[in-house]
C-alpha cells in the first residue's frame, strides 16, 4: 500500500482530479485493471475473515449480521467467551457459519481499529483527505442481498477483494445528507426512487472499487459464490459543522438571548413572524460583528478537536516506545506519530513553559525547549544530536526532551 498516495491506489487518479472530478459530486467506477496494487487481497481475505471470527475473540459492535433487509439479532451469532473471558457477546463461530449457511451478510465493523493492513489504509487515507475515515467489510453469501437500498450520509469506496456483487446505484433523494438526515425518514422516497431505472447497474470483480457520495441510493447482491468487500465510509466535515460553531459563538448576544411574548400561542406561524424577522436581524448583526481573524482562528480549533475526536494518529507499541526511551541516544533518529494533532504555543501552567496540545492533554515543556519541540512538530524526522546543535541545547536536555516525548507518544523511532 502507498503511503503517501492511497488515493492514487483505490481510483486512478492524482488527488487533485479525484478532487475537482468527483469528491462529494459524482460517482466513479473504476476496474481492477485500471488500477496499481493489483486488487485488494493484500487489505482481507477470506482466509483474513476466517482468522478474525475464530481466533482474535471478536465482539460486538465490532461485527453484526443481517438478511433479507434486517439485522439479525447478536444472541444468533455469540456466545459467552468461556472461562478466563467472562463476556457474553463474543463471537461464536459455529453459530456464524449457520448464519451464512441460512443466506446472513457478514459485517466485519471498525476493521480501521483491528485489522492492522486495513489499519495502515484508513490512517494513510485520512490523513491524504484530511476527514476521518472508518472501514467496514460485508461478506454475503451467494444469490442474497444484505441490505434494502439505501443511503449512507457519508462518502464510500467499495473495494472489492473476493467473488462477485451487482450493484444498483440510484441517484439521491436527499442531497449531501447529513448524519441527522439518515435514509430511515424517507423510506418511500428511497423505495420510489430505487423502483426507477439505475445511473449505474454493474457487477464487481475482484479489485474493482466504486465511489459514491453520501446521499446515493445502493444495493449489491453477491453472485455465484461468497462476496466480499470493504467499504471505506468518509465522514466529511461539512459547512453544516462551520455554521453551528459560528452560532456557538453569536448565541450569547443579547438580542438573541430576549424571551418570546407571554399570552399567545408560540405554536401559530403568525405569532412567531416578528420574532423570527428580529431573529434573523440579530443574527446577521451579531455575525457582522465578528472579528474575521479571530472567528477563522476559534473555528480552526474546532474543527481540530472535531478531527481529532474522530481519527487516530498511527498506533505504536507501548514496549518498544518504553524501550527506546530507556535508552535515548544522539544517533536515535524520531518523527512526529503520524496523524498526530498537535500544536505548540502560549504560556503553559508554569511560569517558564510552553505548552504542547495534544488530542485529549497538555504537556509543560521547559521555554528553552520550545525550538527543539517546534522543529519535532514539523514532522521530519531528526537525529537526537542535531535537535540539540540546531537549537543550542546540551546534549542532556535533547536527550531529556526526546525521552518524554517517547513516552508521551508524541513522537516515534523513525
Amino acid at each position: 500500500m502507498n503511503e503517501t498516495d492511497p488515493l492514487g491506489r483505490l481510483t486512478g487518479m492524482t488527488a487533485e482530479d479525484f478532487a475537482t472530478q468527483h469528491w462529494a459530486t459524482a460517482p466513479l467506477l473504476r476496474r481492477a485493471a485500471d488500477l496499481p496494487g493489483g486488487g485488494f487481497a493484500d487489505m482481507l481475505s477470506p482466509d483474513a475473515v476466517d482468522e478474525l471470527v475464530s481466533q482474535r475473540g471478536l465482539r460486538t459492535p465490532f461485527l453484526r449480521m443481517a438478511r433479507d433487509g434486517s439485522v439479525r439479532p447478536p444472541s444468533s451469532y455469540t456466545r459467552s467467551g468461556g472461562a478466563g473471558a467472562e463476556i457474553a457477546d463474543q463471537v461464536a463461530d459455529d453459530k456464524l457459519l449457520a448464519e451464512l449457511a441460512a443466506g446472513s451478510t457478514l459485517v466485519l465493523q471498525g476493521l480501521h481499529r483491528t485489522w492492522p493492513p486495513v489499519v495502515d489504509l484508513a490512517g494513510a487515507l485520512a490523513r491524504q483527505l484530511g476527514h476521518p475515515v472508518q472501514v467496514n467489510a460485508y461478506l454475503t453469501p451467494a444469490q442474497n442481498t444484505g441490505f434494502d437500498p439505501h443511503y449512507d450520509v457519508h462518502d464510500v469506496f467499495v473495494l472489492q477483494f473476493t467473488g462477485r456483487k451487482r450493484w444498483r446505484i440510484h441517484a439521491p433523494v436527499v442531497d449531501a445528507p447529513l448524519r441527522d438526515q439518515p435514509w430511515q425518514d424517507h423510506r418511500a422516497a428511497v423505495a420510489a426512487r430505487a423502483a426507477e431505472e439505475p445511473l449505474i447497474e454493474t457487477v464487481l470483480e475482484p479489485g474493482d472499487v466504486l465511489y459514491l457520495p453520501r446521499g446515493y441510493l445502493h444495493s449489491a447482491s453477491a453472485l455465484g459464490e461468497l462476496s466480499g468487500h470493504l467499504t471505506i465510509g468518509v465522514q466529511p466535515v461539512t459547512r453544516a459543522f462551520l455554521a453551528s460553531r459560528v452560532l456557538d459563538l453569536v448565541s450569547d448576544d443579547v438580542e438573541l438571548r430576549r424571551s418570546l411574548p407571554m399570552g399567545v400561542d408560540l405554536g401559530d406561524p403568525d405569532v412567531l413572524v416578528g420574532d423570527l424577522k428580529a431573529t434573523r436581524d440579530a443574527l446577521h448583526a451579531a455575525v457582522d460583528r465578528l472579528d474575521d481573524a479571530d472567528v477563522v482562528a476559534t473555528i480552526a480549533a474546532a474543527v481540530g478537536r472535531h478531527l481529532s475526536a474522530g481519527t487516530r494518529p498511527a498506533p505504536l507499541g507501548p514496549l518498544a516506545q518504553l524501550a527506546a526511551a530507556e535508552r535515548v541516544s544522539a544517533d536515535d533518529v524520531v518523527v512526529l506519530r503520524p496523524g498526530l494533532r498537535c500544536t505548540l504555543g502560549g504560556p503553559g501552567d508554569r511560569d517558564g513553559t510552553v505548552r504542547l496540545r495534544l488530542p485529549d492533554k497538555s504537556l509543560n515543556l521547559p521555554e528553552r525547549l520550545a525550538d527543539a519541540a517546534a522543529r519535532v512538530v514539523t514532522g521530519d524526522p531528526v537525529t537526537v544530536a542535531d535537535l540539540g546543535r540546531e537549537h543550542g541545547l546540551e546534549a542532556d536536555d535533547a536527550a531529556v526532551l526526546v525521552r518524554r516525548l517517547l513516552l508521551e507518544g508524541v513522537v516515534v523511532p523513525a
